[in-house]
């Protein structure tokens, strides 16, 4: 194979190097187009064919359905690890040692006390506010208590303010759950695990004991490390791109907190929620609407299967579907809503035009399913996807920032009006 693609352009050939990555990926580097072609530059709505980095994070082949971080298979990362070896990982390049992890639990957890202003800055909203621009207000919010910037060339520094953060960002989701649910703010407990002190924060009544359900756990430890990163998505690609240009840590998670926000990307699971709210008040027939989801006049979307990257069945869903199961089992729930998924899955999962078509259920779809069996608000299902995905923008934030990555600045073609002359208000 050639080691250059060739672009002719007014009968003039040009030559740009390719790059090759290390799972063979290949990509045609076409930084210097603009400089020897005259100006020429390239279309690509939604970025659909255009790497905007090389990363060493997250490998991923939707076609062949393989998630890895760091090399690291996701299967073998959501059976064996927890989610702050995942964290670390992802932000520091290596599982850690077992004093390493050690240390950084402890980092963590000292770091986890949030300045007490911010919760007048909680109390100013209204319960009716959503959690998403609740967490990402309260996420920039932390840039004004830790005014200090992030020197990327310095370890300790950076160990440091991943510490703060990771810390910190539990406090946040659980206060805005607890703001919208009109209970006291709780600052947790160092005692306990990662995991079972969100749990514990978020859903701790000030007149009970809080016990924990190592089921619960479980399935939340999963669904975080399966939600931990995903190569260059929307989000993701924002972290990186506002971060290119020397914004701070906290900014540039907040921006990624709104890219997230949106029902496409990680407010897919609160969609699936809200449209198997609207198949129960229609009368709960599945078969209704896998028939109207077959029908291409039809506008109804079956919201949870398939995945734009993901060509066969996601991994993620495989690994979730079981924790799933475990966690509506062990709560013995009657809920007419997850009777209503459960059957909408077995039914995608036998039926040839959505087997033929890989039309499987994804992750959104089981996380959406965990979320309402364990209590959690389905405006809050979105704030648990950014929990997940924190370490992953961190550590997607830290790559572009030691690679010295230049500040994001995408061309476009101008369609607009060309050059006319300004026309008086008497004359329009």
């Amino acid at each position: 194979m050639s080691d250059k693609a060739t672009i002719e352009i007014n009968g003039e050939k040009h030559e740009f190097p390719l790059i090759v990555g290390t799972e063979n990926e290949i990509g045609i580097d076409i930084k210097n187009l603009r400089a020897v072609t005259g100006g020429v530059t390239t279309i690509d709505p939604g970025f659909k064919n255009t790497g905007s980095c090389e990363s060493a994070i997250t490998f991923l082949d939707g076609e062949k359905g393989i998630l890895r971080y760091r090399g690291y298979s996701i299967e073998e990362l959501a059976e064996k690890a927890d989610f702050l070896e995942v964290a670390f990982l992802l932000i520091f390049g290596e599982l850690p040692t077992k004093e390493e992890l050690l240390k950084f639990e402890q980092d963590i957890k000292e770091q986890s006390v949030v300045d007490d202003d911010v919760k007048k800055i909680v109390d100013a909203f209204p319960k009716s506010a959503h959690p998403m621009g609740v967490l990402s207000s309260l996420t920039s919010a932390l840039t004004a208590f830790n005014p200090s910037s992030v020197n990327v060339d310095s370890e300790e520094d950076v160990y440091n303010t991943v510490c703060k953060i990771m810390g910190k960002f539990p406090v946040l989701v659980a206060w805005t759950m607890r703001k919208q649910k009109g209970l006291p703010l709780d600052y947790g407990d160092d005692s306990l695990g990662y995991v079972e002190n969100i749990l514990k924060m978020m859903f701790k009544k000030p007149n009970q004991e809080y016990t924990q359900n190592p089921i619960l756990v479980n399935a939340l430890d999963k669904l975080l490390i399966l939600h931990a990163d995903h190569e260059q998505n929307c989000s993701t690609s924002t972290v990186r791109i506002v971060g290119s240009s020397h914004a701070g840590l906290f900014a540039s998670l907040s921006s990624g907190i709104s890219a997230l926000w949106g029902p496409l990307h990680g407010g897919a699971n609160q969609a699936v929620l809200e449209m198997l709210e609207g198949i129960k008040e229609d009368g709960g027939d599945t078969k209704k609407y896998m028939a109207k989801a077959k029908d291409k006049q039809d506008p109804f979307r079956l919201m949870g299967f398939g995945h734009r990257v993901y060509k066969n069945f996601d991994p993620r869903a495989k690994i979730i579907k079981k924790a799933a199961d475990e966690v509506l089992a062990d709560l013995g729930i009657d809920d007419p809503v997850l009777d209503i998924a459960k059957g909408l899955a077995e039914e995608a999962l036998s039926d040839p035009y959505f087997v033929d078509r890989k039309l499987y259920p994804n992750v959104d779809f089981y996380s959406g399913i965990i979320y309402r069996g364990m209590g959690i608000p389905t405006e809050m299902f979105t704030v648990m996807f950014a929990l997940g995905r924190l370490p992953g923008w961190i550590a997607q934030w830290k790559e572009m920032r030691n690679r010295k990555e230049p500040i994001g600045r995408p061309r476009q073609i101008y369609i607009g009006e060309n050059l006319r002359p300004f026309k008086s208000i008497t004359e329009r």
